[in-house]
């Protein structure tokens, strides 16, 4: 049973850190700034944010470092909810901060949410 909730669980958490890269997106294009400089600033967010990821926080990081790994998942996250709310998707803001609490929280709990863990 513990196997099927750390599967599910690290499934979410990949789901979500997709929706944090696509409300990054959203973020960037709805600053208020020239059509060009909004669609650059979508792709670039994003890209960013999953560069970091990749480097600090993935499973398969390349870099290990616990202040990194923890810095990278709250600016990730965090640009992710805060671009939302920003943008005036409170209600969506809400929800996805609250889903990556629990998700890391449940994660925390089965040992999967620590700088140390690789896959």
């Amino acid at each position: 049973m513990r196997g099927a909730l750390t599967g599910t669980n690290l499934t979410l958490r990949f789901l979500l850190e997709l929706l944090a890269l696509v409300a990054l997106g959203i973020g960037g294009y709805h600053l208020d700034a020239p059509l060009a400089a909004r669609i650059a600033l979508a792709l670039a967010l994003p890209l960013a944010a999953a560069l970091l990821w990749g480097r600090y926080a993935s499973p398969r990081a390349t870099v290990r470092s616990a202040p990194a790994w923890y810095l990278t998942q709250l600016l990730v996250f965090g640009g992710a909810v805060a671009a939302l709310a920003l943008c005036g998707y409170g209600g969506w803001a809400i929800a996805l901060g609250a889903l990556m609490a629990a998700n890391t929280a449940v994660l925390w709990r089965l040992g999967e949410w620590h700088p140390s863990v690789r896959r």
